[in-house]
């Protein structure tokens, strides 16, 4: 691993996932390389998918990311979005930090000027509420809908934004509407799309969504195929936060022994990042919880709030278990 995120994972997993997937050149319509070293390279969210606020962001470390960006938000809209998405992102892997994310949000929204940019800022809107449902500590699903509805009236048919629109509204029918069929069909268009507009990041999560679809109807093939291709897409970019979720995902279609060692690989890389994803943590028992060295990234396990896997709680308040609950956030 290079200091900059950048290089592939160590562990044995590239060949691994070579094996897995769809020959040496990965499963079709990705790319060898995919599709470039940074994701979303060329969209409108390039500042924060390249150069050091990548580095910073894959390593968990968004606070100093944001902290970059905050003097060019404070007179750009176009920046203040993007800031915006790093923050609600930490509250992905966190469960925590709303109010950062929710003051990060309002300063874009009140600073958009043009019609792509107020699609961006609903888009966000949309996703922040659907993790405040999931994750933290209220239902937010009539905002939710009504912001990602926002964004659809306002984008273009094959605007660059909407992939990531029909991603998100996949994981509102998955997760909070019940409805797999839509979850489906949306993770479908946000898949294709993600590779049309080269989003190498995007596939990654559309790979894994709809290989946890495939998987709940029995498909272990198709599943395998899925999350074999998300986590050699996340390695290959550098995505350390994100390689762990996909780790675990994949060792739900491997043998015992593979899946153990893709679980210890997986705890290791939690324990690297200062324990994130929190809601990992509890998955993969006590190699994950200890939070890591002194001086990692940290990404403090919240307090004990409804909805979060591994809490005081009696469970998530949309009524999933805790093993329903681990997937659908990443």
């Amino acid at each position: 691993m290079s200091e900059y995120g950048t290089a592939p994972l160590g562990g044995g997993t590239r060949g691994r996932v070579g094996e897995a997937g769809s020959g040496r050149g990965g499963p079709p319509g990705i790319p060898p390389h995919g599709g470039g070293l940074h994701p979303g390279a060329d969209g409108h969210l390039d500042e924060i998918t390249s150069g050091t606020v990548w580095r910073l962001r894959s390593r968990a470390c968004w606070q100093e990311a944001a902290e970059l960006l905050m003097p060019a938000a404070e007179r750009d809209p176009r920046t203040a979005l993007c800031r915006a998405e790093l923050l609600i992102e930490q509250c992905l892997f966190t469960a925590d930090h709303w109010e950062e994310a929710e003051g990060a949000l309002r300063l874009a929204e009140a600073g958009v000027t043009s019609t792509e940019q107020r699609a961006t800022a609903a888009c966000a809107r949309g996703f922040l509420a659907y993790l405040g449902s999931v994750l933290g500590p209220r239902d937010r699903l009539d905002e939710a809908q009504a912001a990602l509805g926002r964004t659809s009236a306002l984008l273009a048919p094959d605007a660059a934004g909407r992939p990531l629109l029909d991603f998100r509204r996949g994981l509102v029918a998955e997760n909070l509407l019940r409805d797999r069929t839509a979850a489906w069909i949306a993770y479908r268009r946000a898949h294709d799309g993600a590779l049309a507009h080269g989003d190498t990041l995007l596939a990654s999560s559309t790979w894994r969504h709809l290989a946890a679809l495939a998987l709940a109807g029995g498909d272990r093939v198709r599943a395998r195929e899925g999350f074999t291709a998300s986590l050699r897409l996340r390695e290959e970019l550098g995505f350390m936060v994100g390689v762990a979720p996909a780790l675990a995902a994949l060792a739900e279609v491997c043998e015992p022994e593979e899946a153990q060692q893709l679980r210890a690989e997986a705890g290791r890389l939690v324990q690297a990042l200062g324990g994130v994803p929190v809601w990992l943590v509890g998955a993969l028992g006590e190699s994950a919880a200890t939070g890591g060295p002194p001086g990692a990234p940290r990404g403090a396990p919240p307090s004990a709030r409804p909805g979060v896997p591994g809490t005081r709680s009696a469970g998530p308040p949309d009524g999933r278990t805790e093993r329903d609950a681990r997937r659908p956030v990443s």
